[in-house]
């Protein structure tokens, strides 16, 4: 089996974070990864988040749960930011899917979630690339994403060298989306890992009716 997208699911996502998101001035990668998340049909998805952090994409990723009937998982470092967190979301969105856990190490707290189909984390953020490493991806294929990827704490960074042996990449985009979003997506289970061919893909094109700014999905 292997993930399919559904671009009616992802229209509604997207609709639904922009209206979420009104308020909020990094809505344009909101919007994008709520749209992705759904229209993937993610079950389970899964981000890291740290106080200070916008709040934004949470609310997105939120709203594409609530689309999938899945699970959205936040993992934050401590109670503080927990409190913190909690308390942003709920004044943006109803996340009943939301489920907020305290990781220390973050490694462990990725590790105990398993087929995680769709992952955020922060390039900015020292462990984003040992958060990767340690989630247990779904048999079905999944979907990373490392946003702020202008903005990295690790150089050098390659997909390649964060995949473990085995693992099947159907292909990797770089989008110039907020500061940067570095997407990969993960085949289902099996083969050996495959250098992204190129072949035509198809995009589905969303405006931004305030900032007039073009964002793109890519799809298989």
């Amino acid at each position: 089996m292997k993930l399919v997208w559904s671009p009616e699911t992802a229209s509604k996502a997207y609709i639904d974070t922009v209206k979420s998101c009104k308020s909020f001035i990094e809505s344009g990668v909101a919007e994008f990864l709520s749209a992705t998340a759904a229209g993937w049909n993610a079950r389970l998805i899964v981000e890291t988040w740290t106080r200070g952090d916008p709040i934004a994409t949470s609310v997105g990723l939120a709203v594409a749960a609530k689309h999938t009937r899945g699970r959205h998982v936040c993992i934050v470092p401590d109670e503080q930011s927990r409190s913190d967190y909690v308390a942003a979301i709920r004044g943006a969105v109803t996340a009943e899917t939301t489920e907020v856990i305290v990781g220390d190490p973050l490694d462990e707290a990725v590790e105990g979630f398993s087929g995680v189909d769709f992952m955020v984390v922060d390039s900015k953020r020292r462990e984003f690339v040992r958060a990767l490493r340690a989630a247990n991806l779904s048999n079905m294929g999944a979907v990373l994403v490392c946003k702020n990827a202008t903005q990295r704490s690790v150089s050098g960074f390659r997909w390649q060298g964060v995949l473990g042996e085995g693992t099947r990449v159907v292909r990797s985009v770089f989008l110039p989306v907020g500061n940067g979003l570095d997407i990969v997506h993960v085949g289902a289970s099996g083969g050996l890992r495959v250098k992204m061919r190129k072949r035509p893909s198809r995009w589905i094109k969303h405006v931004d009716q305030r900032s007039g700014e073009e964002h793109f999905l890519f799809t298989r």
